[in-house]
């Protein structure tokens, strides 16, 4: 059981997940009150901007929206292709 779980956070790991820090925190902040969304999506856009992703797939905001160089993108409505322009 042990060695599972550790298994399961050793891949989780591979993601690189970005650590919530006074930085993240403080750009949330600023996002939220910038484009009205809660603090949650705040977060989650933070986190990519800090991330350094240019990208951000997700259905639970507005497609094409770019907050702080961060891009919606709906990930059922198009392709990557279209997405980075390659169609």
């Amino acid at each position: 059981m042990r060695e599972q779980s550790v298994a399961e956070i050793r891949n989780l790991l591979a993601w690189r997940p970005v650590p919530i820090d006074a930085a993240v925190l403080e750009n949330a902040w600023k996002i939220e009150e910038r484009y009205l969304l809660s603090f949650w999506d705040s977060l989650i856009v933070s986190a990519a901007k800090t991330a350094s992703c240019r990208y951000l797939l997700t259905e639970d905001l507005q497609a094409d929206q770019e907050m702080d160089g961060v891009i919606v993108v709906k990930p059922f409505r198009s392709s990557p292709e279209e997405t980075l322009g390659l169609s």
